[in-house]
């Protein structure tokens, strides 16, 4: 099943997507929004399911579906939390700038509480102030929860998956090192994040989703060029269960809640860190992470962050060729008071 927030208000309206993303039909008579559909996952989503079916089968009114019309599929959440669940970016990130990595990142995720109150929608432009702020993408994949216990087993955290989407998680990578040296976490140099346009449930991904992970690469596109092409499921040291549980080790999360997966990253196959695309690796899925590279075999990073006008594209493809999310596709804005 996929579904999809049709920008209407502050929440969107509810349609159910078709599998090649195709068509669309509203789902307003079964629940208005997508927030409420997961206030009453076990009562609305089997309805939701047939209607899905149907759609598929041509037996209800349907229209043409265009991502442009898409908010995020939630257009602000009860909470947003992201994880670093791909040790080997966090690895790479501080020995760019020299510092040793505690044993205890490896087996305890690191995860930060992002703004949830005003996401963007997949084609919204990321409005910035300075390109000397250091714009970041970063692709990432992440899942939306039903309610979870305080204190969750990671088997209750699994069956509390209800929708898998992708994320571009914005950063002002200049603004981060003096707002961490505060020891207070993000704050201003974490902006509003966007998802892709359409939210999938785990079983519609198939085999791909194995083990509490999407086995599938994720594609980013800078500017019309392929930049990262990194396998989700490769890598990730910490599956979305065992975020779900870090997430939930001292208090519930209701439903509602999205949890993402940090930056997707993968080695080499030789263990050492990944390769450019040009170079014959499977790329980045930010910018940072190529510069930490070029700073370590170079002694400086010379790949520019975002400036105005550049785009980043981000999507993932099944074994076919086929979309499955949707594309998050912006270009870097800047924010005119005066406009």
């Amino acid at each position: 099943m996929k579904l999809s927030s049709l920008k209407q208000g502050r929440d969107g309206r509810l349609v159910v997507v078709s599998r090649d993303l195709t068509r669309a039909t509203d789902a307003f008579f079964i629940v208005p929004t997508l927030q409420q559909a997961l206030d009453n996952w076990e009562l609305v989503a089997p309805r939701l399911r047939d209607l899905a079916e149907q759609l598929e089968h041509g037996s209800v009114p349907s229209f043409r579906f265009h991502e442009h019309d898409c908010a995020s599929p939630l257009p602000r959440a009860y909470q947003w939390a992201d994880g670093s669940a791909y040790v080997n970016h966090v690895e790479l990130v501080r020995k760019a700038r020299g510092a040793e990595m505690p044993a205890s990142f490896w087996t305890d995720p690191l995860m930060y509480q992002g703004g949830s109150d005003s996401f963007l929608s997949p084609r919204d432009p990321i409005l910035a102030i300075d390109e000397a702020h250091g714009i970041d993408f970063e692709a990432e994949i992440a899942v939306i929860t039903g309610d979870v216990p305080m204190a969750a087993s990671r088997e209750e955290a699994a069956e509390a998956i209800r929708l898998v989407l992708l994320v571009n998680d914005v950063s002002l990578r200049n603004l981060i090192p003096a707002e961490l040296a505060k020891g207070f976490g993000f704050f201003q140099s974490k902006p509003s994040s966007a998802f892709s346009p359409v939210a999938v449930t785990p079983e519609e991904l198939g085999d791909a989703w194995e083990g509490g992970k999407l086995h599938l690469p994720l594609l980013s596109n800078l500017n019309g060029h392929p930049f990262g092409k990194p396998n989700a499921g490769v890598d990730m040291t910490f599956d979305f269960p065992t975020l779900i549980a870090h997430a939930a080790k001292t208090r519930p999360l209701c439903a509602g809640t999205i949890i993402g997966s940090g930056t997707v990253s993968n080695k080499d196959r030789d263990g050492a860190p990944g390769k450019p695309i040009a170079g014959g690796g499977l790329g980045y899925s930010c910018i940072a992470e190529q510069r930490t590279i070029e700073t370590i075999a170079h002694g400086e990073a010379k790949t520019p962050f975002m400036r105005f006008g550049d785009t980043i594209r981000i999507e993932m493809r099944d074994a076919a060729g086929h979309s499955i999310f949707g594309a998050i596709e912006q270009e870097v804005v800047a924010n005119r008071k005066d406009a």
